[in-house]
């Protein structure tokens, strides 16, 4: 682990991180996060009895597009060509919760990881929107990065010792 953050200068003054001298790679991040809600709003969201439509798959359209804004929402964060990114929800229904992973892919110069913990949050974000009217007290929560590939440092996987 590097032993300063990268987006300050030596002065201490905020800025963007040059990554022109970097190799171009395949890049690849894996993020999680879920939203919990009463077993009521899921099992409207399951049934597709929303009358907004189908929410999962307004969400997963979402995440897809909070991914490619990504470095318009985060200061600092280079513009990516990203080649795939990708949305899977999965109902706990036990736990009154839906997982959303989400997976970016670039070949470039720096990591997806921004990418897809973007994506995560603007999906779940979106299953709150559409669902708000029937229960407010839903909770996101759980939103890290679970695996990354490419780069310098390579490949990194959560620990289960790691999760939250």
């Amino acid at each position: 682990m590097s032993d300063r953050f990268t987006h300050f200068d030596a002065d201490g003054q905020a800025h963007m991180v040059d990554v022109g001298d970097k190799a171009v790679t395949e890049r690849v991040a894996i993020a999680s996060g879920f939203i919990r809600m009463q077993a009521e709003t899921l099992a409207m969201i399951l049934e597709g009895g929303h009358k907004k439509g189908d929410v999962l798959g307004v969400a997963r359209i979402a995440g897809i597009m909070g991914a490619k804004r990504t470095s318009d929402l985060v200061p600092l964060c280079h513009p990516l060509p990203l080649t795939k990114v990708s949305i899977d929800f999965t109902p706990l229904v036990d736990q009154q919760r839906i997982r959303c992973e989400a997976t970016a892919k670039t070949h470039g110069k720096t990591g997806v990881e921004m990418e897809a913990l973007c994506a995560v949050q603007v999906a779940l974000l979106t299953v709150y929107d559409m669902c708000k009217a029937v229960d407010r007290g839903m909770v996101i929560e759980q939103v890290q990065l679970e695996e990354k590939v490419g780069g310098k440092s390579g490949h990194w996987r959560r620990s289960a010792s790691e999760s939250t």
